[in-house]
């Protein structure tokens, strides 16, 4: 089978590269062995949350020239990278994902970090937030003084402690209840059905998430501010704001143990999207067995086709970083298992790790060595259609930086016009 670009991965990088070649002409292939880090996404998507040095970033486009010169972003550059950030909510957009800024507008338009309430009650930067989530202006952007928070009974994926706990350290008064719907109820009989994703199937429907809605109502005392864990909208997202409308007091929608149902709606839009535009989209196969041959990838093969060859004149990586299994490890190297591609990791096992749990780990920063196309090479020599994006891209440590669905998207977007400007 021989298509324009097969991409290996299907996460946010690979979706949105494939989307972008694919209308724009491409026949393009994705390739997803399984689940991707969108399952268990925040709901925001972070550009650059603070520096390798530590400092805290309040407009990424500002810090740019700060990065190191192997970092992912100085590679794009910053006209590109304007133009980029620019175009990603109208991108989103066009594939029936909303997102929207920080409350605090940037000058001329450019991106100003807003913050999130996240699931342990403390404060995260964020660049863009999906449809329920709430991006406050600043940490210590606290208009509330009283905050109701209601969980599920029995549903333990959802923290209220946590979050009552970082709210009443900010001086605001917190008051935690349990709801109890039939339906949900039921998925208790099943420890694996009481996730988050098994009560949003449930709470989409109209009688559930109006008793739930009329529920929470009623427990409203004079709060101004209700807390509910996001297990909404994931088949119709208008569920939100119908909660919304129904609660007599600011709403706001916090992270739940993953899986995460907004990431996870987003996942489904964007290959809904991908596969819309004409896209072939094989799910649950993984990539095997590449021919290699004078610097160019020719075919690659997977798992459940076999012997079938598939073929193609650019080839685009987004297999995810350790976590994804598009890097692994061994007590002596960092590598990248399907086409051994050369990547970036210390001799010094003693630095692959800090003894600090919240100090920035070493491994987070690891990945594929490219150049400033993000080509990869295998032992020196660059192979000339193969592209890297996402997460297994070295030069930064994305996790540490709070950088990583910018790093996605910049990434994949460079790419796309990488293979289109060599059509």
């Amino acid at each position: 089978m021989r298509f324009d670009t097969v991409i290996i991965g299907g996460g946010l990088s690979s979706l949105v590269c494939g989307i972008k070649l694919q209308k724009a002409g491409e026949r393009c292939l994705i390739i997803s062995a399984g689940q991707n880090a969108l399952h268990f996404s925040s709901g925001t998507f972070g550009l650059l949350g603070r520096l390798p040095d530590g400092s805290e970033v309040s407009e990424p486009m500002k810090s740019l020239s700060f990065l190191p010169e192997a970092h992912p972003y100085s590679k794009i550059g910053v006209d590109k990278m304007t133009e980029y950030v620019a175009g990603v909510p109208d991108f989103f957009e066009s594939c029936g994902v909303r997102l929207h800024p920080s409350p605090r507008s940037g000058e001329l338009g450019m991106p100003v970090n807003g913050y999130r309430v996240t699931p342990m009650g403390s404060f995260k930067p964020g660049w863009l937030a999906m449809d329920e989530v709430t991006l406050l202006q600043s940490k210590d952007d606290i208009s509330w003084s009283r905050a109701l928070i209601v969980n599920f009974s029995g549903f333990l994926d959802f923290n209220a402690g946590f979050i009552a706990e970082g709210l009443s350290r900010r001086g605001v008064e917190c008051r935690v209840e349990a709801v109890t719907i039939a339906d949900v109820e039921n998925l208790r009989r099943n420890p694996t059905e009481m996730r988050s994703i098994g009560i949003a199937r449930v709470m989409g429907k109209e009688s559930n998430w109006k008793e739930f809605g009329s529920k929470v109502r009623e427990l409203v005392k004079g709060e101004d501010l209700v807390i509910l864990p996001e297990v909404f909208g994931l088949g119709d997202p208008v569920i939100i704001q119908w909660l919304r409308e129904m609660i007599p007091a600011e709403v706001m929608f916090v992270g739940t143990m993953p899986p995460s149902v907004p990431g996870i709606r987003t996942q489904m839009r964007l290959k809904k999207s991908f596969e819309a535009a004409g896209g072939t989209f094989l799910q649950g196969d993984t990539a095997v067995d590449p021919l290699v041959e004078n610097g160019r990838v020719i075919s690659v093969h997977t798992v459940n086709l076999g012997k079938l060859s598939l073929s193609a004149d650019n080839f685009v990586l987004a297999s995810g970083h350790l976590f994804g299994k598009g890097l692994e490890a061994t007590p002596s190297k960092v590598y990248e298992p399907v086409f051994g591609l050369d990547t970036d990791f210390p001799s010094d096992r003693k630095a692959w790790c800090d003894e600090d749990f919240f100090a920035p780990q070493g491994y987070d920063g690891y990945g594929v060595v490219c150049d400033e196309l993000f080509r990869p090479s295998i032992e020196g020599r660059m192979i000339e259609n193969l592209y890297v994006v996402g997460s297994e891209v070295g030069g930064c440590n994305s996790l540490y930086e709070g950088s990583g669905a910018g790093v996605a998207i910049m990434t994949a977007m460079s790419v796309a016009d990488s293979i289109l400007a060599g059509r």
